[in-house]
């Protein structure tokens, strides 16, 4: 499965899963850049199979609807849809 990672400041691990084609994903995406953050994404459209519904089963412990994006935040966390002021209220200090 492709991890990608974007270098930054480490504030803990994040993960956001993502779609490759959701402007709501890339305007996440783009915001973490500009806080200089570190994060790890994964854009689940470009999965398939197995993979594909062993990430949908992990999405669904933090978002049972299973939309995008979806940002974990140290495994304590959960960050659902575009959401600018709790992204930096959370992890952009």
């Amino acid at each position: 499965m492709k991890i990608n990672h974007v270098e930054g400041n480490n504030k803990g691990k994040i993960i956001l899963y993502a779609l490759s084609t959701c402007g709501w994903c890339k305007k996440t995406k783009t915001l973490l850049s500009k806080l200089r953050i570190a994060y790890d994404y994964i854009d689940v459209d470009l999965l398939e199979g197995k993979e594909k519904e062993r990430i949908h089963d992990e999405i669904k412990k933090w978002n049972p609807n299973v939309s995008f994006p979806t940002m974990i935040i140290k495994n304590e966390m959960c960050i659902i849809g575009y959401d600018d002021e709790k992204i930096i209220k959370e992890i952009g200090k």
